[in-house]
């Protein structure tokens, strides 16, 4: 477990990085399940163990990916205490904008198992030999042979081996899918890039310095979090041991905790780089030295993030 949040953090830190971080761990555990697990059973059961092993995993890896974005949970974390508002169709337009680009980093790990499985074969070759034997009846079976034998020997095709010709296309065919697969992704990935970054509001200089500053947020502030629970927990553990009256600690009110957990929302006009910066920035001392929030509305509405900046509510991938 360790190793896999070292993992994580370094994925973190470089986006690309962290991608091939994560395809290769993929690409890693497909071959462990190839080589190991993986058993195809000969018989009626061929298509459907083939296509379990080759798309449950992809689908587990799918949700996983959903359950470690914090972009997720900071956009269900009471929705349903303002459903009032998924009545407009903005709001639901903008979910439906954030969840696609959730999606977007949630399909690296399981595009990848499919493309790495297809390569290697296994999976599709089994799952091929679970179908109707018509599509391989010439290569299989003589012209008065029975059909039940025939489909027997289809079955038995990836334990026995008697036939390679139909192991060897079948093979060919899933390898042509799978590069086909890769090709797609790697298309895909290229035009949405492009269009993100030519869609920008900002300059390349800038949009690498948000980066960094994103992420060395992130850090500060669970670093801060951790050391100011850790004080409050001990003044109270204290307090309650001791009998004494507590210390005054100040903590956020519920209010401001709010405040900086919804999703970031660019604007041209302002220059906040996170809704913590945002909450900062609007905020002022009182006369007895707390801060409160200014009521503060630009001319300009806050509109849906641009795509380039979709890391900017990522963090670390914490629930």
């Amino acid at each position: 477990m360790d190793n896999f949040k070292t993992v994580l953090n370094i994925a973190n830190k470089q986006a690309n990085l962290g991608f091939g971080v994560v395809a290769l761990l993929t690409a890693g555990g497909e071959h462990i399940f190839s080589s190991v697990v993986f058993q195809c059973p000969c018989n009626q059961l061929n298509f459907l163990y083939g296509m379990v092993f080759l798309l449950v995993p992809a689908l587990a890896l799918l949700l996983l990916g959903y359950i470690l974005s914090k972009k997720t949970w900071k956009l269900f974390t009471g929705l349903c205490y303002r459903r009032a508002q998924l009545c407009r169709w903005r709001k639901l337009a903008a979910a439906g904008n954030i969840l696609f680009q959730i999606s977007t980093i949630a399909l690296v790990a399981p595009s990848t198992w499919i493309a790495v499985a297809l390569l290697n074969g296994i999976y599709f070759e089994c799952a091929m030999t679970g179908i109707s034997v018509k599509a391989y009846g010439k290569q299989l079976c003589e012209e008065n042979g029975s059909l039940v034998e025939c489909q027997k020997k289809l079955y038995n095709l990836p334990c026995k081996k008697d036939n390679g010709d139909v192991l060897l296309t079948l093979k060919a065919v899933s390898q042509i899918l799978g590069w086909l697969l890769i090709a797609s992704i790697m298309l895909s990935n290229l035009l949405l890039t492009c269009v993100a970054r030519c869609t920008s509001p900002i300059s390349y200089l800038q949009l690498k310095f948000w980066r960094v500053y994103a992420q060395e947020e992130c850090n500060m502030f669970e670093s801060y979090t951790t050391k100011h629970a850790r004080e409050l927990a001990e003044r109270n553990v204290k307090s309650f041991f001791s009998q004494t009256p507590p210390e005054n600690i100040i903590t956020p009110s519920n209010k401001d905790w709010e405040k900086i957990s919804s999703l970031y929302k660019f604007c041209t006009k302002d220059h906040y780089y996170s809704t913590l910066h945002r909450y900062v920035e609007n905020c002022q001392e009182t006369d007895n030295g707390m801060m409160r929030m200014i009521s503060i509305k630009s001319n300009e509405p806050a509109d849906d993030n641009p795509a380039v900046l979709n890391f900017v509510d990522e963090g670390r991938m914490v629930l």
